[in-house]
């Protein structure tokens, strides 16, 4: 008796059809979206209810974080152009961050939101995790690479996104 499967036979696992290997490369993206766009989110309301966060000094402050790494940065320009307004800054991170993941876990102009986490990330690897050593212990970095094939492939299945085309004719990335 032979085990194993029968050549011939087909299941469809999708809409539009295809194997499980097929299934399993269109969906593969999805747990990265769930997620950074979650840890995104929860990064904005953990600084957006944090009431030392927003302020120029102070233990817990954006201005003292930032002041703390300016040193130690690849770009200390960069630091510097941030604590010229370090609130706005921070808002403008908390807001971003926030922007990002509901875009990225929604599938809202999926790239978009995967282009700014990227850019989030380069800029957090480049002025606070800049220094870890050995760099595989900054998180940062890991994060960057983990936004790339979401810029690259966007959110082709339970998305807005993929929703939006196929209602227009298209077909999904």
């Amino acid at each position: 008796m032979a085990h194993g499967i029968r050549s011939g036979m087909h299941t469809s696992y999708v809409e539009g059809g295809g194997d499980w290997r097929e299934t399993a490369q269109r969906y593969a993206l999805v747990p990265l979206r769930i997620f950074l766009g979650v840890t995104f989110i929860y990064a904005a309301f953990d600084k957006l209810t944090d009431s030392a966060f927003f302020k120029a000094t102070g233990d817990g402050s954006i201005g003292a974080q930032m002041s703390g790494v300016r040193d130690i940065s690849a770009f200390p320009e960069l630091v510097d152009l941030a604590l010229k307004a370090p609130v706005g800054f921070g808002y403008a991170i908390a807001l971003g961050e926030l922007a990002v993941g509901i875009g990225t876990l929604l599938g809202v102009l999926a790239r978009v939101a995967a282009l700014g986490g990227a850019l989030i990330s380069l800029s957090l690897w480049l002025t606070v995790s800049w220094a870890t050593e050995p760099y595989y212990l900054g998180n940062d970095l890991a994060y960057l690479m983990a936004w790339v094939p979401l810029v690259l492939a966007g959110a082709a299945v339970w998305s807005v996104d993929a929703w939006w085309l196929r209602r227009k004719g298209g077909v999904a990335p």
